[in-house]
């Protein structure tokens, strides 16, 4: 008895030490990636003591006097400055809740994918509305101008069908700024937005389909009532990480599609703090307005976590 129980107890040993061997292996794996976050990620930080400096450029920091709070304050006390941040803070509202009410899109979108037969016009299709988002927004402001501009070729074609007399203005004009964003974003990630949706897909269950079939259902209430619930999962934790990432707009989009049209409705946050910093030539100011976003979109991120924890029973962080 005594002699099993020993063996037991080596065997015991040997399988926890195999366990914690693979598992220093794993931690190894991701070692890289540690070190990237912390160099891209978490490195980065300690540029937020520009915040409380009166920093001018191309002075050390030490040479720079210390102001303490006085950055934040004048955020709050500068009536011009409320006004302008109002604006952006408007518009960073419209250009993000604009995208959450249409981040169905990539689900609809992989949906109607998954149904096409045809596996080369399949794949044909994903590819092609894939690719653009590998296109920078550099050269999709490129093509829009070749196409959107007074002399650009969709008002030559109009003008000379006789539809129009005096060009569209397009991208020099501030009436649709919103929506016109919101069509040129949605045209360069629904392709890769949908990636994970369909993916999602492929892991259904093919039995509940065929039991579904039998039943008599067809392909529309295959969708409606098998694929659709498979992605909801998928669907609300992407929905909530894009709540926690509200603030978060992005700059290249906006910075190249700007102009002294549009500036009004479509300087978002992100652009703004670029255009204090590097332009407006106060780059204490505009580290202050980052340090407040990156606060808000971490406690954003709390937030959509303790919901998530409280409503889904699981939690995302």
């Amino acid at each position: 008895m005594q002699n099993i129980l020993s063996l037991q107890t080596k065997e015991s040993e040997k399988v926890k030490k195999k366990k914690n061997v693979q598992g220093k292996i794993m931690f190894l794996y991701i070692v890289p990636f540690l070190i990237l976050s912390f160099a891209f990620s978490y490195f980065p930080l300690h540029g937020w003591a520009y915040a409380f400096f009166d920093y001018r450029p191309p002075l050390k920091l030490s040479q720079c006097d210390f102001v303490g709070m006085q950055w934040f304050k004048m955020l709050f006390s500068n009536k011009t400055q409320v006004s302008q941040l109002l604006k952006v803070m408007i518009n960073t509202f419209a250009m993000s809740g604009l995208t959450l009410a249409t981040s169905f899109l990539p689900v609809i979108f992989a949906i109607f994918l998954s149904e096409i037969k045809c596996k080369w016009f399949k794949n044909f299709v994903q590819t092609f509305t894939t690719v653009p988002n590998f296109i920078s927004w550099v050269m999709v402001y490129s093509v829009a101008y070749s196409l959107f501009t007074n002399t650009g070729m969709v008002n030559t074609i109009l003008m000379n069908l006789g539809v129009i007399s005096t060009p569209l203005k397009f991208l020099d004009g501030d009436s649709h700024t919103w929506l016109s964003m919101l069509v040129w974003y949605t045209w360069k990630g629904l392709g890769w937005g949908s990636i994970m949706y369909l993916a999602a897909i492929a892991g259904v269950d093919q039995e509940l389909y065929d039991a579904a079939k039998v039943d008599g259902a067809n392909r529309f209430k295959l969708m409606r009532y098998i694929t659709l619930p498979a992605l909801m999962p998928t669907f609300f934790v992407l929905l909530m990480l894009a709540v926690a990432n509200f603030l978060n707009n992005g700059l290249d989009q906006y910075y190249v599609f700007q102009n002294s049209f549009n500036k009004a409705h479509i300087q978002v946050l992100d652009l703004y703090v670029y255009n204090i910093g590097m332009t407006g030539k106060s780059p204490s100011l505009a580290t202050a307005i980052g340090m407040l976003k990156s606060i808000v979109s971490v406690t954003l991120l709390f937030i959509v976590n303790h919901v998530s924890k409280r409503v889904r029973g699981e939690t995302i962080i």
